[in-house]
């Protein structure tokens, strides 16, 4: 752009100091840690690749032995130490404990989110839950399903009750945090009114942040049928993740195992449907 006369604007003292010299910033505390950071994790990246032994693997034959089983998996699928409908059972087993952990964690994260929200409890309440809760969901999920397991045994309660804490950890962050963006001046209205908490909570937080509330739930719901598939081998809960352990490591069918992700892909894919469509139909019905 040009000024009036046509010569080129000036440029701000911001970008350019008095002595025509282009300012740069100091580095911060932040930008120093991150720099100091990554600049460890190459260092450790470039001393475990040189350490690395190759000398006894075939890299040439070992990439056409896995293009080759990803070949047979994708394009031969079949079923051989079980039928299609054991599979399909199997299948429902796994998404009825993504289903029952999305419910307890959403039934408690509810409530825990409405005494973490900065705008609804005491700010010392507040910041205890969203502190413990943040402990909590930096566990991974299968650690805290390992130290049930112990407690409960190996199966199904193990890996409900483990992936449960995670679940209320993660949807507590996002419940607060929808119902902290709903407007103070609707809350104080209804408090100036005469309004109870859990009058305020029924009719202004909850009907207002019922939509990004769902969009939490079903985003979890999508992790935890994950995590089920992954926890029916680790922890011994069955479904269909117990199968693909057995098809993968004892019997190393490969057929197996693209016939069963074949079947966990396209759950996946009706559960990212259905969730789409809902909460569009939602939206449309606000």
């Amino acid at each position: 752009m040009t000024s009036v006369d046509g010569s080129p604007p000036p440029l701000t003292p911001a970008i350019v100091g008095t002595a025509g010299r282009i300012r740069v910033r100091r580095p911060t505390r932040a930008t120093v840690a991150m720099s100091l950071v990554f600049g460890v994790l190459l260092a450790v990246t470039g001393v475990g690749f040189v350490m690395l032994s190759g000398d006894k693997v075939k890299v040439g034959e070992g990439i056409l032995v896995t293009v080759r089983n990803f070949r047979t998996m994708f394009l031969a699928p079949g079923a051989t130490h079980f039928t299609v409908l054991q599979a399909l059972y199997d299948l429902a087993v796994t998404v009825g404990l993504a289903v029952l952990t999305t419910v307890l964690g959403g039934v408690v994260a509810i409530v825990l989110g409405l005494l973490a929200a900065q705008n609804l409890s005491n700010r010392r309440l507040s910041v205890a839950i969203k502190s413990v809760l943040a402990f909590f969901r930096a566990i991974p999920t299968v650690l805290w399903v390992l130290i049930f397991a112990i407690g409960a045994g190996l199966g199904s309660p193990a890996a409900v009750i483990g992936m449960s804490f995670h679940s209320i950890s993660y949807l507590v962050k996002g419940y607060s945090e929808s119902f902290e963006e709903i407007d103070q001046g609707v809350i104080e209205a209804l408090k100036a009114g005469g309004a109870r908490w859990i009058q305020i909570v029924w009719q202004a937080i909850l009907p207002s942040s019922m939509n990004p509330v769902l969009s939490w739930t079903f985003i979890r719901f999508e992790i935890n049928f994950v995590n089920a598939v992954a926890m029916g081998a680790a922890a011994g809960a069955g479904g269909i993740g117990y199968s693909l352990y057995w098809a993968g490591s004892y019997y190393f069918n490969v057929h197996e195992v693209g016939f069963i992700t074949y079947l966990i892909l396209a759950v996946a894919i009706v559960l990212e449907l259905t969730a789409t469509r809902l909460r569009s139909r939602f939206r449309l019905g606000t």
